[in-house]
């Protein structure tokens, strides 16, 4: 029988609970298989292609679109952030599109409509066109990470976040590589278009769970919620929303996200512009910026990787990737022109902090229960992100190019807080863990040392039925991943 993940139950009454799902332990790796051969692919691809809209702005401005368009002063500065007030905007709407509509849809029809409105960025003549149409491909895009998280969550288990979160969004370092070699081929078009208006042509042309028994989609929506029963719900929870508001790791990741997404409104836009101020050419900076990207795809998959193989490391690793990055930002800032070479491999580097924003992604997967709880999370962390990518390039000066020392400064004291920030959240989730196994006098590992997929050593998994959606707060044996 086929069961539907958003069909709510009460469980108050125990005679009516369904029964739970005996399978075999293979079969259970077979369904995994499975999974992650038809998703993973595919988010990886999806969110590649949505982050070659953001870094597309930071190529065409050494390829003459501020002189097309007539920017002058801080207008591309705004048109870099205008994407951010549209994604602002639609953060919270976005959130209760999640609860009320089917996931997959949801998500295919907000891809087609910035893929639309990406090639309309072809056309752009003036900072109001360009303006409008950056603010109109954020509304879309909003939708794209937050729900690509709760797709991981749905789909896997807390023990497979950090690895999965970290092969999707290595799509953004791959964007950068191929991204900067389409740049380079399409700036040598001699046309009567400008190159930088095919740029955006061509990235939009790229862009334009029947796989599973009914018994296997029984075991696929069933095995993530074993430790966590936080099924997909169609009923937006009052509150569910207000627990979210008033948890403290809701305000801790969203600091952390502000503090690191202002370095990444700079990376995402002047990343080119300061290679270029190095003293290379249109050509050659287009190709310089594809080690960047190189290094984010191997950080990125490093710390997923080590997150999931060590215990309780998970906001260490964050850690540690954001003093990286702020050893890159020191580089690129504060050398002397001279070292031309050094200042080069702080450009590198910069943007390593990146590799940690999926794991802050599935620390929400994991550690916040409860399914209208985790979308309003995900809303108030993405409105930290818009903020951030806002004020992010309004820290880079025209009057102080190439070096953006204000820039540098600022991303630097950003990336300080941000590990503090971190450091503390993972200290009060290990605090509110001892604090329940003193209470229930029973210590609960969510993290044990070796990961055992059976019950008694038999072959034989029992996962719990569909229907149950409660909160970390309302499960008193659940602990946070750390």
């Amino acid at each position: 029988m086929e069961v539907k993940i958003d069909q709510e139950i009460d469980f108050q009454n125990a005679e009516k609970a369904p029964l739970p799902i005996v399978i075999v332990d293979d079969e259970e790796k077979g369904v995994l298989r499975k999974i992650d051969a038809h998703l993973m692919p595919l988010m990886f691809m999806t969110y590649m292609l949505q982050y070659l809209d953001k870094v597309t702005l930071g190529y065409t401005a050494v390829m003459g679109i501020q002189t097309d368009t007539h920017l002058y002063g801080q207008q591309y500065s705004w048109c870099s952030s205008s994407f951010y007030f549209g994604y602002l905007v639609a953060s919270f709407p976005g959130s209760i599109g999640f609860v009320k509509f089917p996931i997959g849809k949801y998500l295919s029809n907000a891809v087609l409509c910035w893929s639309i409105v990406l090639m309309c960025h072809g056309a752009a003549s003036s900072f109001t066109s360009l303006f409008i149409l950056r603010t109109l491909l954020g509304v879309f895009e909003s939708i794209i990470s937050p729900g690509f998280s709760l797709i991981t969550g749905i789909w896997y288990k807390p023990s497979e976040h950090s690895l999965r979160h970290g092969i999707w969004f290595a799509g953004n370092g791959l964007a950068s590589i191929f991204g900067g070699l389409l740049a380079y081929a399409v700036s040598k078009i001699d046309d009567e278009i400008a190159a930088w208006r095919w740029l955006f042509i061509i990235f939009d042309r790229a862009t334009t769970a029947k796989w599973l028994t009914p018994h296997e989609r029984e075991i696929a929506h069933s095995r993530p919620q074993k430790n966590i029963n936080s099924f997909k719900s169609t009923h937006w929870k009052k509150h569910q929303a207000i627990e979210a508001l008033t948890d403290p790791k809701t305000w801790l990741l969203f600091f952390y996200t502000a503090f690191t997404s202002l370095p990444n409104g700079g990376v995402t836009n002047f990343t080119s512009v300061i290679i270029k101020g190095l003293g290379h050419d249109q050509f050659r900076t287009l190709l310089l910026g594809m080690p960047q990207g190189g290094c984010q795809v191997v950080f990125t998959l490093t710390a997923a990787l080590l997150a999931t193989k060590l215990r309780k490391s998970c906001c260490i690793i964050i850690a540690c990737l954001l003093c990286i990055a702020m050893l890159g930002w020191c580089l690129a800032g504060y050398l002397p022109d001279s070292q031309i070479g050094g200042r080069l491999g702080g450009v590198f580097i910069f943007a390593v902090y990146a590799s940690g924003f999926p794991l802050s992604l599935s620390i929400i997967a994991s550690d916040v229960a409860g399914y209208t709880k985790k979308t309003a999370v995900s809303a108030v962390v993405f409105l930290a992100y818009c903020a951030g990518n806002i004020s992010g390039p309004q820290v880079f000066f025209v009057s102080e190019a190439p070096h953006y020392r204000t820039g540098c400064e600022v991303c630097i004291i950003c990336l300080c807080l941000g590990i503090l920030d971190i450091l503390l959240l993972r200290q009060y989730m290990d605090w509110e863990n001892k604090r329940r196994d003193r209470v229930q006098g029973v210590v609960i590992e969510a993290e044990p040392g070796k990961v055992v997929g059976t019950d008694s050593g038999n072959g034989v998994v029992e996962l719990p039925s569909a229907g149950v959606d409660e909160t970390d707060f309302e499960q008193e044996n659940f602990r946070y991943i750390l």
